[in-house]
């Protein structure tokens, strides 16, 4: 399984999208666009990441760019894991 498509799954499942996470692409806006990610799901996100991925993300590494769109935050991840 890609990283994307690793992404997509964390969001789906943490978010409970059910079948609106089949429309996430790279360019879907994450923050203010998707009401169920708020604050205490970035933080959910994050801890799945840190799961899926074997990573650690330190709080300085965090900033609303990475979570602006899917392919924003793909891009994070496959930064922390290369």
């Amino acid at each position: 399984m890609t990283v994307d498509a690793q992404v997509k799954t964390v969001l789906a499942e943490v978010l409970s999208l059910g079948n609106r996470a089949q429309s996430l692409d790279g360019d879907a806006a994450l923050l203010g666009a998707i009401p169920e990610f708020d604050s205490m799901a970035v933080l959910g996100v994050i801890t799945r990441l840190e799961e899926v991925f074997g990573i650690s993300i330190a709080d300085d590494e965090i900033s609303a760019e990475t979570f602006e769109t899917v392919g924003s935050l793909t891009r994070f991840v496959e930064q922390k894991t290369g």
